[in-house]
């Protein structure tokens, strides 16, 4: 028996972004966008146009390039959101607008005081301009059973091909989630005329199983991230939805388009981008995913690997990378590996200094592996403009007294050392770099990863930094650990004067 097709509609550049402190370049969403396109996503949701100048150029830059999937815009049920949506999605070879209104009582009371009858009037826009519109229902988990009927089977009538009914607060439950779409197409007239779509957040570490839920009750689309990124606690996980459709074929009646084998790739490409590492206990794309320590354990997968394995760990895309970069590789090879990595150049000059950049590293370890090739480009692409720049670390740590850090700082292209006392080394360069930058920021992560194996891997630090409400991330990486978090902290200061870098959290889905 054939099975339906699961739409797998992807929001890490829209939704994904909003997790604080994770805003992406225009270059950067490009990329990403090109490994969800390698990976057969169905619909890319590349932002939301309205929200500031950038984001339009991100979303006029992933529409101009991606080909292969549908490109989506988020907006509100207002004409100008609509309007700047088309307007960005105009090269896209395939288009969709997103628009939803919230219908949940609590919503309509307190925040937007809005009539159904906008609903209906903002699909009708969007139709003006592309005959592929979604229409959500925001917090639609919460909403009034009655009143959802009335404003779905509107919106579809008004020629919405899909309907999204969201758990935005991560409030629902499975079984009680999947039975209200149950119920809700059963009772609308026209629900074979739209795709039904699910949107969960992760309150509560039930946005895969509602997900899931949804689907067993007729859902049709999941919206989902790249490792679960997303608002608070975060989205549905696409390498978990995919991959427990395909693993459970006995129990889902749908399958997806989903190139598997990109997804570890595509997840490491995503934090590196955005600095969030990976749990290692996190499945599918976690370092311990296919990691096995009990002895039991071990030995019944060396017997016979289903008997602690459900998937294998190549079908997802771990250990597919067979060439190993060093010193002694050249130009066109490094290129070349980038180039699978989604990174095009698109200048010489580009090329030229990130070669260069792969030439320093590489004299540092003996092996690149694509988490550096990453690193490397994540790294240099986040600022065009460096206020502050590293030029010199020296810090002295012995046993028994106070380590102490001198830095040697280029600012707007004058340098100035300084130098100060803490309680370790990484604390006594945070000082020394505040002395001079008094930057009035509150640190509010320290995060180290080790982005490969080894004790000459690069140790990647990320730092979280506040001011006046507006979060930051900055991300450093080398082999020395100290002089990575010195870059990291001074990325962080120099993103806070990028202009459209420093966002508060928005509204959506």
């Amino acid at each position: 028996m054939a099975k339906d097709k699961l739409i797998i509609f992807d929001t890490t550049l829209r939704d994904g972004e909003q997790s604080p402190g994770a805003s992406m370049t225009q270059e950067e969403k490009v990329r990403i966008a090109k490994m969800l396109e390698k990976m057969r996503v169905d619909v890319i949701e590349a932002g939301f146009a309205i929200a500031s100048q950038g984001d339009f150029e991100a979303v006029r830059a992933v529409a101009n390039t991606v080909k292969n999937s549908v490109v989506c815009s988020l907006a509100r049920a207002v004409d100008a959101d609509i309007d700047r949506a088309a307007e960005a999605l105009k090269g896209a070879a395939q288009s969709r607008i997103h628009t939803f209104i919230a219908t949940s009582p609590i919503h309509m009371q307190h925040k937007l005081k809005m009539a159904p009858d906008q609903a209906v009037h903002a699909v009708k826009r969007a139709r003006n301009h592309t005959d592929n519109v979604e229409f959500s229902l925001e917090d639609g988990s919460r909403s009034e059973f009655d009143f959802m009927c009335r404003i779905t089977e509107a919106a579809i009538a008004a020629g919405a091909s899909t309907i999204n009914v969201p758990d935005t607060v991560g409030y629902g439950e499975p079984g009680e989630y999947g039975a209200m779409f149950k119920r809700l197409i059963e009772a609308v007239p026209n629900s074979d005329k739209a795709v039904f779509s699910t949107h969960c957040h992760n309150d509560l570490g039930l946005a895969v199983a509602n997900s899931l839920s949804s689907v067993m009750n007729g859902v049709r689309q999941i919206e989902c991230t790249i490792n679960g990124l997303g608002e608070r606690a975060g989205n549905a996980s696409l390498e978990e939805v995919v991959m427990a459709v395909r693993t459970r074929k006995d129990i889902f009646p749908v399958e997806t388009d989903i190139a598997a084998e990109f997804i570890v790739p595509t997840s490491r490409l995503v934090s590196a981008i955005t600095g969030f590492p990976v749990q290692p206990n996190k499945a599918i794309v976690g370092a311990n995913a296919f990691a096995h320590e009990s002895g039991i354990h071990q030995d019944g997968v060396l017997k016979h690997r289903e008997t602690y394995e459900i998937m294998r760990a190549e079908d997802v895309g771990w250990n597919t990378n067979k060439i190993v970069l060093g010193k002694h590789s050249g130009r066109a090879a490094v290129k070349a590996r980038f180039e699978e990595l989604g990174v095009i150049f698109e200048t010489q000059d580009d090329l030229n200094q990130a070669f260069l950049r792969f030439k320093e590293l590489a004299d540092k370890k003996h092996e690149i592996f694509d988490e550096d090739l990453h690193s490397i480009v994540s790294s240099s692409a986040h600022v065009a403009h460096e206020t502050y720049r590293l030029v010199n670390l020296d810090v002295v740590c012995k046993t028994g007294q106070k380590p102490k850090a001198t830095l040697t700082l280029s600012i707007e292209g004058k340098e100035v050392t300084t130098e100060a006392e803490g309680s370790g080394p990484v604390d006594a360069a945070y000082k020394a770099i505040e002395a001079v930058a008094s930057s009035g920021t509150d640190l509010q992560l320290y995060s180290v990863n080790a982005i490969t194996q080894g004790t000459d891997s690069q140790g990647e630090v990320t730092v979280r930094l506040e001011r006046n409400g507006h979060i930051v991330n900055g991300i450093g990486s080398d082999t020395d650990i100290v002089t990575s978090s010195v870059k990291a902290y001074l990325h962080a200061l120099n993103m806070l004067v990028v202009p459209g870098a420093v966002h508060p959290q928005r509204d959506g889905v």
